[in-house]
């Protein structure tokens, strides 16, 4: 899977908006939308604030594992 499609999923999945992760990722709702859309690339540091806050690995976020799997803490 597309990791732009997993990470809308993950979103919508949660019930949370473009607008509310912009915000956590200091971006506003088109800023996140270009990076769900492909107009803009992922910067790691928001994968990581991502991972963090869905408290999944990057591996499932970015669409190379199929299952969530927790953060190791």
């Amino acid at each position: 899977m597309d990791y732009r499609t997993r990470m809308k999923n993950t979103r919508e999945d949660r019930d949370l908006t473009q607008a509310e992760i912009g915000r956590l990722l200091q971006k506003s709702q088109q800023g996140y939308n270009h990076i769900e859309a492909g107009r803009a690339e992922l910067k790691i540091e928001d994968l990581i604030t991502l991972c963090k806050f869905y408290n999944v690995s990057a591996d499932y976020l970015i669409g190379i594992i199929d299952e969530p799997r927790p953060l190791k803490k």
